[in-house]
């Protein structure tokens, strides 16, 4: 059986799932979890797809990313535990995390403490660098790990099982795209214009 074509931007993971498997899935999520730029929720999305047209197993999908996903935000706890602000400050801005966004999310963790460790696993940005942070601000471990674990697992279930039926449907779903594709792209056309011309508009109403 080959392997089911992935759509758009999940087209480009398909050689590396390809040879690589729940390898990649592991690997992809470990990594962009302690901050490194790598597309872990783009790969996960795709390793769904190809479970659910029976390329992979859905639960060994479901099961790898959550154990990477805990264990690269605790590698990310502990770069945040050791290093501190002077980590984030030399090396911050190489994982996207500048001082400004940093702040930011500070002020998140302050005030929400475990929760927003749970919902920034949703919130792209904040996904990468949620370990780093609460180990920076000296959250307790149990705690960060526990709420982490939480999040790790709401945000595997919701786009594995999404992705997975998907791929069971996938013939269906290209017919479809092939079918209303080019109404997509007048759309898109149409309301990128619409945003030019409103720009333009509004330049000119200022000079």
């Amino acid at each position: 059986m080959s392997s089911p074509p992935l759509p758009g931007p999940l087209a480009h993971l398909e050689p590396l799932l390809g040879h690589y498997g729940y390898w990649a899935v592991g690997a992809v999520v470990f990594v962009e979890d302690f901050g490194v730029p790598a597309p872990g929720e783009t790969i996960l999305l795709a390793a769904g797809v190809y479970a659910g047209a029976g390329r992979l197993n859905v639960v060994a999908v479901a099961l790898i990313a959550f154990a990477a996903a805990v264990a690269g935000d605790n590698v990310g706890y502990l770069i945040g535990r050791a290093g501190g602000r002077a980590f984030v400050r030399r090396w911050g801005r190489y994982v996207f995390l500048t001082p400004k966004r940093f702040e930011a999310a500070e002020g998140f963790f302050t005030r929400h403490g475990g929760k927003i460790v749970t919902v920034a696993r949703f919130v792209e940005g904040l996904r990468q660098a949620n370990g780093i942070i609460a180990g920076t601000t000296g959250m307790r471990w149990r705690r960060f790990l526990a709420f982490n674990a939480l999040g790790a697992a709401l945000w595997v279930g919701l786009w594995t099982t999404l992705a997975c039926l998907a791929g069971s449907h996938i013939t269906a779903i290209y017919d479809e795209i092939r079918r209303y594709q080019l109404y997509v792209v007048l759309a898109v056309a149409v309301v990128i214009a619409g945003f030019v011309v409103r720009h333009l508009l509004r330049r000119r109403r200022a000079r």
